[in-house]
């Protein structure tokens, strides 16, 4: 056990297999040259599932496999998923070979093919070979390939590391467990981004309300993140709820539907933070937290705003506690506010009081700029609006990465 939370406590290596019923593995099958590339997650029985999915115009075809899987029944088992190339820009014949990923999926662990989803990262434009791929499906029952950080280490792309978390709380005396990985590390922007994230409930949670719990819940954590302002064509989050924990079907009546809510809620807004963090090239995490706007919406799109600033994030990498980049990101969000209201603090120094200069040490500053966590904080009024986002810093690294990412 780990540290405890006011509704529930995290569980010391805990993954997305921790729930009960739940199974996931890794393995290497040829899509790259060396790394793990294929991974999946079984549950035991059908589990309720819901997505959210890229806003991105060119959704790529596994998007649109796995959202017809699950408005079959709004009922998934498996998911299987492949980096390296992303299957996105492929016309007819990329449709064609996520249908067949998910049948061959399917027939692998004798599930129903409308039960499988299927997800995939990496290069665009590039067909994946189906021959490489159907290899590496055939192996999903060889025990040397199942654990979680294999499933963990098998979606990455550029990311550095792995991100999973698992945490455990009480529902009608029974212990509910809730766990999930995702991966992300470039072309990330709010409103999903080219992340895959994948969380496990063996709740037993109603149907029809998974769905909306899952949208409002990612509105506040996956949709509140950005490292390069690039939103990509494949990012997805699904969640599946498989029961085996046998508490009170869970709806908003139910007395401990907060409970379960905030847990979620945490998992989601975890693996967020964790693909800010591990942003390309990044080398701290920045959080963004406005107060006091007119609405949660306006303070969210302020937020959003501060922390895409190309010119607030290299202000950060070098330190430099130029707040004016910071205002003028406020200003150009395209909300309403009064300028005069404004304060802006760098960790605990005020830099900014109502919309003026404030003296402030230029050391002490920087120090907070140099932080693992960087915190910035806009008090925009006296208004009830709130909203925190997450990103990082852009650095010389990123460039590299990305000026050579198909070589």
């Amino acid at each position: 056990m780990g540290d405890q939370q006011e509704y529930f406590t995290i569980i010391k290596n805990g993954n997305i297999a921790s729930a009960k019923g739940y199974h996931a593995g890794g393995l290497h099958c040829g899509l790259r040259k060396k790394k793990l590339d294929l991974g999946w997650v079984y549950s035991e029985v059908p589990a309720q599932a819901a997505g959210v999915y890229t806003t991105n115009a060119f959704q790529a075809a596994p998007l649109k496999v796995t959202q017809e899987s699950i408005a079959k029944e709004n009922k998934i088992q498996a998911v299987i998923v492949n980096s390296a190339i992303a299957n996105a820009c492929t016309g007819e014949q990329g449709l064609q070979d996520a249908y067949d990923m998910r049948k061959l999926f399917a027939e692998t662990m004798g599930i129903e093919e409308h039960l499988a989803a299927v997800a995939s990262t990496g290069l665009i434009g590039e067909l994946l070979p189906m021959d490489t791929l159907q290899n590496g499906i055939n192996q999903v029952h060889d025990q040397a390939h199942v654990g979680a950080e294999k499933f963990e280490t098998a979606i990455l792309t550029t990311d550095t590391k792995g991100k999973g978390i698992a945490i455990e709380l009480e529902i009608d005396g029974q212990t509910v467990t809730i766990g999930g990985a995702a991966k992300g590390s470039g072309m990330i922007h709010p409103n999903m981004a080219t992340m895959l994230g994948f969380v496990t409930t063996d709740a037993n949670v109603s149907a029809e309300y998974l769905s909306d719990t899952l949208r409002a819940i990612t509105n506040k954590s996956f949709n509140m993140i950005t490292v390069d302002g690039d939103t990509s064509t494949n990012d997805m989050v699904l969640v599946l709820a498989n029961g085996k924990a046998e508490n009170e079907a869970l709806t908003p009546e139910h007395k401990e539907w907060e409970t379960f809510y905030q847990g979620l809620k945490f998992v989601c807004e975890y693996l967020a933070k964790e693909i800010a963090r591990d942003g390309e090239g990044a080398t701290r995490l920045v959080e963004v937290q406005v107060d006091g706007a007119f609405t949660d919406e306006s303070a969210s799109t302020i937020a959003k705003s501060i922390i895409s600033s190309n010119l607030v994030k290299t202000a950060i990498h070098g330190a430099d506690a130029n707040w004016g980049r910071i205002i003028t990101a406020i200003g150009y969000s395209g909300e309403s506010l009064d300028p005069d209201k404004v304060s802006i603090y760098l960790g605990d120094v005020l830099v900014v009081e109502n919309g003026v200069p404030h003296p402030f040490d230029e050391d002490a500053a920087k120090e907070q700029l140099l932080e693992d966590e960087v915190k910035i904080l806009a008090k925009l009024g006296d208004a009830n609006g709130k909203a925190t986002a997450w990103g990082c810093d852009l650095s010389y690294e990123y460039v590299r990465i990305n000026a050579s990412y198909r070589t």
